[in-house]
C-alpha cells in the first residue's frame, strides 16, 4: 500500500486482483482510533461545536470497538484499566494516527479534497526473531470513503458514507468521483455492482481486516 512504501507497516502482503488481497492475520485491539480535522458528526452533537469547525490541531478518539454499545467513547485510562493495551503501544499508534492523518491530508488536498476525519484499527501479529518471540503492531484496517469523511474543497459537497448515512444519495458516484481525482478507478463496472452501504474495494488504500 502507499503508506508501507512511507514506513508505514500494514498488514496488506500483496494484492491478488480487484477484489482479492493477501494479507497478514492479526489479533485486533478493540479500539477504534478516530482521527478528526474538522468538526462534524458526533463530535459536534457531544460538544455543541459548529459543523465545519477547523480545529486547532488534529484531534484524537479512542471508541471501544463493540457494535452491539454502539462502539462507545473511551479513554486511555479504560484502555489501561481493561488491558486493551498498554502504553507503549498506545503511544505508537497514537504516532502512527498522526503520520497517517498527516498523509491523507497532503495527498487528499492535491485533488481538491477536505480530510475531515477518518477511523483507523490495529492489529497484533508476532513472528519469530533470532529464537525470540517478536510482536508488531499493524494497522489492520481500510481506508476508503467508507472510513473517512471527504469533503470537496470548494463546495464542500461530501464525498463519502455521509451521503449514504444522511440519505443525501448519489453515494455510488461519489466514490467513483473520489476514486477518478485519485486516478484509480480502474473498473467503473465493478464499483457499481456493489450495494451503496458496502465499501468499495477497486479503489481502497488498504484492504479490509482479516476476520
Amino acid at each position: 500500500s502507499s503508506l508501507n512504501h512511507i514506513g508505514i507497516e500494514t498488514h496488506l502482503i500483496k494484492r491478488i486482483n480487484m477484489r482479492e488481497q493477501l494479507i497478514k492475520l492479526v489479533e485486533i485491539i478493540p479500539i477504534e482510533f478516530i482521527v478528526r480535522n474538522i468538526a462534524t458528526g458526533s463530535l459536534t452533537k457531544r460538544l455543541g461545536i459548529e459543523e465545519g469547525t477547523i480545529l486547532e490541531k488534529p484531534l484524537l478518539e479512542f471508541c471501544y470497538k463493540n457494535d452491539s454499545l454502539g462502539d462507545p467513547l473511551i479513554a486511555r485510562e479504560h484502555i489501561y484499566a481493561f488491558n486493551y493495551c498498554d502504553s507503549t503501544t498506545l503511544d505508537f499508534i497514537t504516532n502512527q494516527c498522526f503520520r497517517v492523518n498527516d498523509f491523507l491530508q497532503g495527498m487528499f488536498k492535491g485533488i481538491g479534497i477536505k480530510l475531515v476525519d477518518f477511523k483507523l484499527e490495529f492489529g497484533r501479529t508476532k513472528r519469530e526473531e533470532i529464537g525470540a518471540s517478536v510482536e508488531k503492531i499493524l494497522i489492520a484496517d481500510e481506508i476508503s470513503p467508507d472510513t473517512c469523511r471527504l469533503w470537496d474543497v470548494v463546495s464542500e459537497k461530501k464525498l463519502d458514507k455521509d451521503r449514504f448515512r444522511k440519505d443525501l444519495g448519489n453515494i455510488i458516484q461519489a466514490y467513483q468521483e473520489v476514486a477518478r481525482r485519485l486516478g484509480i478507478m480502474h473498473e467503473e463496472t465493478n464499483i457499481c455492482r456493489q450495494r451503496e452501504s458496502q465499501s468499495f474495494d477497486s479503489f481502497l488504500l488498504l484492504p479490509q481486516q482479516s476476520q
